[in-house]
């Protein structure tokens, strides 16, 4: 059954943050003699309004996620036919989102070049698109982030500003070394967000299996068990093979030979 005009209207103000009910509407059309036609426009008025406003969010939630905007990286822009194996359904799914309202975690896993960070990036702009908190940052913004917080006495706001995101997006895990407390605070967002409430995922990205992740944190191996639980309930997306940056890269080669000398009969 399709909602009617006043639950539309409801709906629309219950968006926007207003108190007003279908009675209320139907109860304002009674009093003031409104036609179908009035109950129309009132509908697509707050419509209006409420389409206006998701697409403010949707625009700030990009501009705060350090998701690039000039030029964006999405599914729809990723080349998939360069992939192949028997779960590309899997991969090809991962618009849904199904992963986030999951609480499952993602990493893909490769070397350089054959699109890992843009996957990654794409999830995290179809989290904007619905309106949800993204934050990105590769592991190396990470490690200093922890190191500056450390310095300033900002740990916990830190902390709490890397579990609020639905999606926490962290790029080329491996490229650095944390040190024993930041390895810490690490450990720290990831158990906050292990039992965090709502739609929650964490991607990573790295050239390096996950059995080898424990060389780049610093900290016992009772601590290092924490890792476990990044991938406690996750989904990891091997791809192998070379990169393919650059394959429309023109190539063309030129010589010079030596140069003409001018003589006196070549000269007119």
């Amino acid at each position: 059954m399709s909602e009617s005009l006043y639950e539309q209207i409801q709906a629309s103000a219950k968006y926007l943050g207003i108190d007003f009910s279908a009675q209320e509407v139907a109860q304002l059309a009674v009093d003031r003699e409104f036609e179908d036609d009035h109950i129309d426009a009132i509908a697509s008025v707050f419509s209006y309004l409420q389409e206006k406003k998701s697409d403010q969010i949707i625009a700030t939630q990009l501009r705060m996620s350090r998701l690039p905007l000039k030029e964006p990286k999405s599914f729809e822009n990723f080349n998939f036919s360069v992939l192949h194996g028997k779960q590309m359904e899997a991969l090809k799914a991962l618009p849904t989102l199904s992963a986030l309202y999951a609480h499952k975690n993602l990493a893909f896993i490769g070397p350089q070049g054959v699109g890992k960070t843009h996957l990654a990036m794409a999830y995290g702009r179809e989290c904007c698109l619905k309106g949800m908190k993204v934050y990105f940052l590769k592991a190396t913004e990470l490690n200093q982030k922890f190191t500056d917080a450390r310095k300033y006495g900002r740990e916990s706001s830190v902390i709490n500003g890397l579990v609020k995101p639905s999606c926490l997006i962290v790029d080329e895990v491996g490229r650095c070394v944390f040190d024993k407390e930041n390895t810490r605070m690490f450990f720290d967002v990831i158990d906050r967000r292990y039992n965090k409430e709502g739609p929650n995922t964490m991607i990573f990205t790295s050239n390096k299996s996950p059995d080898k992740w424990s060389e780049f944190f610093s900290e016992d191996s009772s601590l290092l068990c924490s890792l476990d639980r990044i991938f406690d309930v996750a989904t990891v997306f091997v791809i192998k093979g070379n990169s393919y940056r650059g394959k429309q890269c023109e190539t063309i080669a030129l010589s010079a030979g030596d140069p003409i000398r001018l003589t006196k009969n070549n000269t007119n």
